[in-house]
């Protein structure tokens, strides 16, 4: 991200309320992307069926139980292509609310903001 693009959505946002909730939604994002990587195990940014595989126990961390591995990638897969891209995993992620376990999603002063972009969504 630039600090050109940072700085037109700071001047293009009509109230704080609005920026709070675009940056909330760039963490979370941002959650997805660390997600993603910690399946993507040869770096290549797509996860290969293997790769889910491998990191089903992770996974069943962040979302609960996955029962059927094969099925969950078909439906995560929707270009068919035989790998998840990360905007395919982001979906799938904001489905299922998946949360990472070594974050933290409260902010300092306790309140759950990303609990409420959840609810926006």
């Amino acid at each position: 991200v630039s600090l050109a693009a940072v700085n037109k959505a700071v001047v293009s946002t009509q109230s704080t309320g609005e920026f709070k909730f675009f940056l909330c939604a760039l963490r979370q994002y941002f959650e997805y992307w660390v997600a993603f990587g910690r399946i993507d195990s040869d770096d290549d940014r797509r996860i290969s069926l293997e790769e889910f595989t491998a990191a089903k126990e992770t996974m069943e961390k962040w979302v609960g139980e996955i029962g059927d591995l094969e099925g969950e990638f078909a439906q995560i897969d929707l270009n068919e292509g035989g790998l998840v891209l990360f905007d395919e995993f982001c979906k799938w992620a904001i489905t299922k609310a998946l949360d990472l376990d070594t974050d933290d999603d409260k902010t300092p002063g306790g309140d759950d903001t990303m609990g409420k972009l959840e609810a926006l969504q």
